[in-house]
């Protein structure tokens, strides 16, 4: 992460926080929900079971499994920094844990990076978590913002810029992410890297996710607010490109692998890939010996024919 790159340090017993400014809160669009994600309309896909979506607002290339009981998830996620056209908008790599209906009550656990500059002011790719147990409308934020994440690395700050990146046609970087479900005390455990353990979501947030996840999903996630006159955003997903310019040009998730309960990794069975807007941001799968289960996704937004 960029911050140590100044020789910085946090003293044992204490772990970095990454601090909240007046600049930061005047930067939000609506005071009441500074850190949170918009509130989605949510819908399932057309085969009355899938992911997260909504009709505009919230735009999607990912990959799910669903219909089986889920501890965890893990993923090499590719890290980029896509242009965000709009301050009020994002885009982010991420992977969901998801349990409970798709109305008021759905709990989410998501860890990812995202480039977000109504919530940083800069456009740096940057390490987050997020929660919820509604839906998105009254609990959970990113990161530290509001109480429930319980942080216990001192070495890894959530929200910091992540470096170096990955660029077009030249060197690519990638972070390793896993969430699993501790079996003894029941929390939910993320790790970032090779065994650093950043902290815990405690049991007692939510309902649904109290006792396994019902879906995962993987992949990419921006905001179009049609602010460029009304046509679709230029934010980028991902690399900025389509999936098909494949490597070093799109940007992937490798090593795709589920947890079960007895805390195994597994390869992922009956997947189901996802692009809402596929002319504007686009996804293809892969298997191979060295990657396992992999994917390319992303895209430029706004282009001939996605107007």
């Amino acid at each position: 992460q960029q911050w140590h790159d100044s020789g910085e340090s946090c003293p044992e017993g204490t772990v970095p926080i990454r601090r909240t400014t007046e600049k930061d809160v005047l930067r939000a669009n609506k005071l009441r929900r500074f850190g949170k994600k918009p509130i989605r309309h949510l819908r399932r896909d057309s085969s009355g079971n899938g992911p997260l979506t909504t009709p505009q607002l919230l735009q999607h290339a990912v990959v799910f499994v669903n219909g089986d009981q889920y501890y965890g998830a893990k993923a090499n996620i590719n890290v980029w920094a896509p242009k965000v056209t709009d301050p009020y908008e994002f885009s982010l790599s991420q992977i969901w844990v998801i349990s409970g209906s798709f109305e008021n009550d759905l709990n989410t656990i998501e860890a990812g990076w995202q480039v977000s500059p109504e919530l940083y002011g800069d456009s740096y790719p940057r390490f987050f978590t997020y929660w919820t147990t509604d839906a998105y409308q009254a609990t959970g934020c990113y990161n530290l913002l509001c109480s429930g994440f319980v942080q216990t690395n001192n070495k890894i700050a959530i929200g910091a810029a992540i470096s170096p990146r990955s660029s077009y046609r030249g060197r690519q970087f990638d972070i390793g992410l896993m969430v699993w479900k501790d079996p003894k005390h029941g929390h939910w455990w993320l790790e970032f890297g090779s065994g650093l353990l950043v902290g815990y979501w405690p049991d007692f947030l939510f309902s649904h996710l109290r006792s396994h996840a019902s879906m995962v999903q993987f992949g990419g996630e921006i905001v179009n607010s049609r602010s460029t006159g009304g046509g679709h955003t230029y934010t980028q997903m991902g690399s900025g490109h389509f999936a098909d310019e494949g490597f070093g040009k799109s940007s992937y998730f490798r090593n795709l692998q589920t947890v079960d309960w007895d805390n195994n990794l597994l390869p992922l069975n009956n997947l189901h890939l996802l692009a809402d807007h596929s002319n504007c941001y686009d996804i293809r799968q892969g298997r191979n010996g060295v990657w396992g289960t992999y994917f390319y996704y992303g895209g430029p937004g706004r282009n001939i024919r996605c107007p």
